[in-house]
């Protein structure tokens, strides 16, 4: 089984060609937004972090940012800072994938310069990358995510097993997947627990949960997660509990698929292909930035009211099964599979 793709220089495959225009830090997002209308075919990702940030909190987002820019979907990069020590950390740690990367820092040389200067580099990137072409890649290149949102009673039945479906078939052809959203399988963890590859993945999958609980719920003296899990919509659509959210949740992942191991976020899977979980937040932005930080380059995104998220460098596929969804939301459903509901297809079909 094959898919056309992008072949980069450190033998990944993406399916997407973009030129970037990437912030360090949130200061930088008006100058890398004039490269980005300047030049046409690049892409400024603006951000709110970078500054005031220390320990973990700041490693994560060297990580993301780092990540954002080595993904397989972006050809080049232009990295625009503040100051030249963080901007050269990101640009060095892009560029160790071997893609073109620029970099620019604005002390010492202001907006103007630096957009100049900046502007210049990007316009050769864009000339340079209009020129790969997608080649033959074996469908076990790709790296593909998965993160549902807006659930409602069809994401259990319909749209989170079908994308169950999908792993089930293709992890077998060598894909690498990604799943995660920690809060979420709350009352469900010891079926989460069973699915590792091995005892001891289980037990560190457990461990890496169990943090959760105890760093945020007891740590907060609470076990009240009232409009966060499950939201409001969760409810109005079916899903009362957390359980039940975490039971339609672990549909993603199939009927015999397998974790073989534990991501931190944006981290990028180390021990060969097949299904990875990532510790990750449920909530849909961060999810889908996390994953494709890590390396997805196609994000499979079930929904059940309907949900707006995409991401600038990943597709993200919207899949749903409530027959009123794809009428009211069209614009935004990529694979209708309304029709399991209505006994017009199974989810094998689907």
């Amino acid at each position: 089984m094959t898919v056309k793709a992008f072949r980069r220089e450190n033998g990944r495959v993406g399916v997407r060609n973009h030129v970037v225009i990437l912030p360090v830090d949130d200061i930088s997002n008006a100058a890398c937004e004039a490269v980005a209308n300047n030049v046409k075919g690049t892409m400024a990702i603006p951000h709110a972090y970078g500054r005031l940030q220390f320990g973990e909190d700041l490693e994560l987002h060297f990580r993301t940012m780092i990540g954002t820019g080595a993904n397989p979907n972006v050809a080049a990069v232009v990295v625009i800072g503040i100051e030249p020590g963080w901007t050269k950390r990101i640009a060095d740690g892009i560029r160790a994938t071997g893609k073109p990367v620029a970099e620019f820092s604005i002390e010492q040389k202001g907006d103007f310069e630096t957009i100049r200067a900046a502007s210049w580099a990007a316009k050769e990137f864009v000339h340079m990358t209009s020129e790969y072409q997608r080649e033959e890649c074996s469908i076990s290149e790709l790296w593909v995510s998965t993160k549902c949102g807006e659930s409602d009673t069809t994401t259990g039945l319909g749209s989170c097993p079908t994308v169950g479906n999908m792993y089930d078939k293709l992890l077998p052809e060598g894909i690498t997947g990604f799943f995660g959203e920690t809060s979420e399988i709350t009352g469900a963890e010891h079926i989460c627990q069973k699915r590792a590859i091995n005892e001891e993945v289980g037990e560190r999958w457990y461990k890496m949960w169990k943090a959760y609980q105890d760093d945020v719920i007891f740590a907060h003296q609470t076990d009240d997660l009232s409009d966060s899990q499950p939201t409001k919509g969760n409810i109005e659509g079916g899903l009362t509990t957390i359980e039940e959210k975490a039971l339609g949740n672990l549909e993603k992942i199939g009927r015999t698929s397998q974790y073989i191991d534990i991501l931190e976020p944006a981290e990028a899977p180390q021990s060969g292909n097949g299904l990875y979980f990532m510790d990750s937040s449920s909530a849909a932005a961060e999810c889908v930035t996390l994953m494709a930080a890590g390396g997805a380059v196609i994000h499979t995104f079930p929904t059940g009211q309907g949900n707006v998220v995409g991401n600038p460098i990943v597709p993200v596929i919207k899949i749903t099964a409530n027959p009123r969804t794809v009428r009211t939301m069209s614009e935004h459903v990529d694979v209708d599979v309304s029709g399991i509901l209505r006994r017009e297809m199974t989810i094998d079909e689907a």
